[in-house]
């Protein structure tokens, strides 16, 4: 059982930065993909980023590639994202989400997920 625990989002003009944070319970942090998606109200659930068990490898959605970056630190057992130059149709809520086996853009293929923290990016 894994439990993960999002924080950093918050309210930021468009240009603007924000760095969101992904505290995992367990000593298995490293054992799992990581990945970052987000929900607009009204919208489907959303691929955002992803990173490998061991950070070597990453992945992210075409509207964020450029400005948002995901890593990890497996001692801390934290997963991040950077996310720079946000627009308002960044604003949403932002779930990470851990994953057994490889690198995916698939939700259903994360097994666990975090509470979400809201990100509003302002005109």
């Amino acid at each position: 059982q894994v439990q993960l625990v999002e924080s950093g989002g918050g309210l930021v003009e468009a240009g603007g930065s924000l760095r969101l944070s992904c505290v995992a319970s367990g000593r298995t942090f490293r054992s799992y993909v990581m990945g970052w998606f987000r929900q607009a109200p009204g919208k489907e659930r959303e691929f955002v980023a992803a990173i490998s068990r061991s950070g070597g490898s990453t992945t992210s959605a075409d509207s964020v590639k450029g400005r948002f970056t995901i890593s990890r630190d497996n001692v801390k057992n934290t997963a991040y994202l950077q996310m720079n130059s946000l627009k308002p149709e960044d604003t949403a809520v932002y779930y990470c989400a851990a994953a057994v086996g490889v690198i995916s853009t698939v939700p259903n293929e994360y097994v666990y997920w975090g509470q979400g923290t809201q990100v509003t990016v302002s005109s």
